[in-house]
């Protein structure tokens, strides 16, 4: 956790050193009109410490970058939170990260969600959720609250009844054929996927398998345009700043543009549900 932070504010530090640099200014001079003592823009820009937001302002009025300040001022405010390893989100059990997942879909008008390997938590059936959390609690070696986390996962599904939220799923068609639990589980699953392409509100999207390659690939989260999830092995990853956002968003349009949707997609989930119904 704390080499992430390091990293994060390293980070941070070499894009303020570029932005003074292309100014042309030194860091004494960039100092000396903030009215800092000499030291701190080499501090600021090698990472041992984070600027403030006011820090940020100032340097960039003073090398003439204003049009970064919300960019920058996101990571300042983003560069404790978002990196949490699942160790630190996931000690006391998954139940506890199920409720925050309602707190934010709650909040979140159009969700965009892709999934390159499993289906999306809020379409899973019990018995697919049950098969995710247990093998999620025996991988992380925490507190087994498996009942409780998927009786949790379960009830974030309400959010997909409320006429005031939007979604599009969009997944590759690998996640279509990946076992979870058994063939009976995935077949009940697989009808579940066929229920949900025809819910109002709901867009659902499969890129099939000779898709060609266009974009750079994870599973993510977008809750409107504040806010992208990323989770890997180690951590989940929370992403503020608007350009990245941005980078996410033409991702998924890219994604949604390449999957297909309606008749299309059923024909896929019938195939899926044929190999495993024999």
């Amino acid at each position: 956790m704390t080499s992430s932070l390091d990293e994060a504010k390293e980070a941070l530090g070499a894009r303020l050193r570029e932005l003074r640099l292309e100014a042309g200014i030194t860091g004494t001079d960039l100092a000396k009109r903030a009215g800092w003592h000499q030291t701190k823009v080499s501090k600021i820009e090698y990472g041992k410490t984070k600027p403030t937001e006011e820090d940020i302002r100032v340097w960039c009025s003073h090398t003439d970058s204003e049009n970064q300040v919300p960019d920058l001022i996101a990571t300042v405010r983003n560069i404790e939170s978002a990196y949490l390893e699942w160790r630190r989100v996931l000690g006391t059990g998954v139940k506890r990260r199920q409720q925050a997942s309602v707190k934010m879909e709650a909040e979140t008008e159009f969700m965009r969600w892709y999934e390159p390997f499993l289906i999306p938590g809020l379409l899973q059936t019990a018995d697919y959720a049950e098969e995710i959390i247990k093998n999620v609690i025996d991988f992380y070696r925490i507190a087994d609250d498996l009942d409780e986390a998927v009786s949790k996962r379960l009830e974030r599904q309400q959010i997909l009844y409320r006429r005031n939220h939007r979604f599009h799923f969009v997944i590759a068609e690998q996640a279509l054929h990946t076992t979870v639990g058994s063939d009976d589980v995935m077949i009940g699953q697989l009808d579940r996927l066929l229920a949900v392409t025809g819910m109002p509100r709901v867009m659902f999207g499969i890129v099939a398998a000779g898709t060609v390659y266009r974009v750079p690939i994870s599973n993510f989260i977008m809750f409107d345009n504040r806010k992208v999830m990323v989770e890997n092995i180690s951590a989940e990853v929370t992403i503020t700043q608007p350009r990245e956002i941005g980078l996410y968003g033409r991702a998924f349009d890219t994604l949604a543009g390449q999957s297909v949707t309606g008749d299309a997609a059923r024909t896929l989930i019938r195939q899926a549900l044929q190999a495993r119904t024999g």
